[in-house]
């Protein structure tokens, strides 16, 4: 059934930029309350950028209620332990106390949304790129078209045009370090003995700073995120060093060689984003454009869906969208500028390396259950 605005009598229309993760979650949501959705993508198709990527029970709990979480549990992967090294040598195992998590491949979290995008009729279109946002409901694109809309949702990433031709105050500041994403195949039995289905956060300190977080996605794919600070230029080379990070993690040698080969590798220093507001009228941010963070809670794409998802359920529940926007960032918000704030915060003092830091508060945004809008599991 359509979304009909009561006064009116008209459809409600929803106009979104953004493809990534957070606008496909807000596309479907919206259009799985009635709205007509149409999504704005400035690429020339929908895909994803990145390599892999971690969600947690607040994020798996939004792909449950967007009817995606079948087909992302099939061909993902979670470990039996995430597992802290520190020079070579185990410190910590982390479970969790049964807390629901999984990694994947981005490719494979971003196909399974737009299938369930598709599913559900959104409207997505490709080569076009949403320029400026009007608070008042009216998204020009690039090509001149002005479009109008009940609600504009800005899912435009860490440049966002929309929430840049608004003037939303923002602070932004880059950590010490940055880090290469890459998939490379598992090669699980040339690495010899070990628990190699675990997540392994390996640390050393001496005689460089180098981290890589091992991470398997499915029985043939694995996510390396291969951590070194911003000053060394041999760490942070792309494509890789292949001997500097032989030389720290002689025992992946099989994995890292196939990492060396991958000529796309890209370095990013870790950023974090903080806004003023994140709403303007009848324009809403969600994402990267509203709060881009630093990589160490792996909740970046967990707390943008939830927060893409809540605002579909705040939509329905106030009255106009202006409102129904202000009372959602009021709701939702706190969760997201705390998980932030630790995340920067663990980023700059490089704090996973001591081992046991998913903490009650690391676990609070994990913890969340957007559906029921309750904390669940134990602490």
């Amino acid at each position: 059934m359509a979304n009909v605005n009561i006064t009116s009598g008209k459809t409600r229309r929803a106009q979104i930029a953004g493809g990534g993760f957070a606008g496909l979650t807000a596309a479907i949501a919206l259009r799985q309350n009635g709205w007509e959705v149409t999504l704005h993508e400035k690429s020339s198709e929908l895909r994803a950028f990145g390599a892999g990527i971690y969600l947690w029970h607040n994020g798996l709990r939004v792909l449950e209620a967007l009817g995606a979480l079948d087909d992302v549990l099939q061909g993902s992967h979670t470990p039996p332990t995430y597992e802290t090294w520190m020079h070579n040598k185990s410190v910590s195992k982390e479970t969790f106390n049964g807390l629901p998590w999984r990694i994947m491949t981005r490719r494979h979290l971003h196909d399974a949304l737009v299938s369930r995008a598709r599913a559900v009729g959104v409207e997505m279109r490709v080569n076009s790129e949403a320029v400026t946002a009007d608070p008042k409901g009216r998204l020009t694109l690039g090509t001149g078209e002005v479009l109008e809309a009940d609600l504009i949702v800005g899912a435009d990433g860490v440049g966002s045009k929309v929430r840049d031709s608004i003037g939303f105050k923002q602070d932004r500041w880059s950590a010490t370090d940055g880090i290469i994403r890459l998939i490379v195949p598992r090669k699980k039995e040339e690495l010899g003995d070990g628990e190699w289905d675990n997540t392994i956060d390996m640390w050393n300190f001496s005689p460089r700073v180098q981290r890589i977080l091992y991470s398997p996605c499915n029985k043939k794919e694995l996510y390396l995120g291969m951590m070194a600070p911003a000053a060394d230029p041999r760490g942070s080379r792309v494509p890789i060093d292949l001997e500097v990070w032989v030389e720290m993690f002689p025992f992946l040698e099989p994995c890292l060689v196939e990492a060396a080969k991958l000529t796309t590798a890209r370095y990013d220093k870790y950023e974090t984003t903080k806004l003023d507001s994140w709403t303007r009228g009848k324009v809403a941010l969600v994402g990267d454009a509203a709060h881009a963070m630093c990589p160490a809670l792996a909740q970046g794409a967990g707390c943008s869906m939830v927060n893409a998802f809540s605002l579909s359920q705040d939509v329905e529940a106030v009255g106009s969208v202006e409102d129904a926007l202000v009372e959602w960032e009021k709701r939702i918000r706190p969760i997201t500028d705390r998980c932030q704030a630790l995340s920067a915060d663990y980023a700059a003092n490089r704090s996973l390396s001591k081992g046991n830091m998913f903490t009650p508060a690391a676990l609070e945004a994990a913890r969340y259950d957007p559906i029921r809008r309750v904390y669940s599991w134990p602490q």
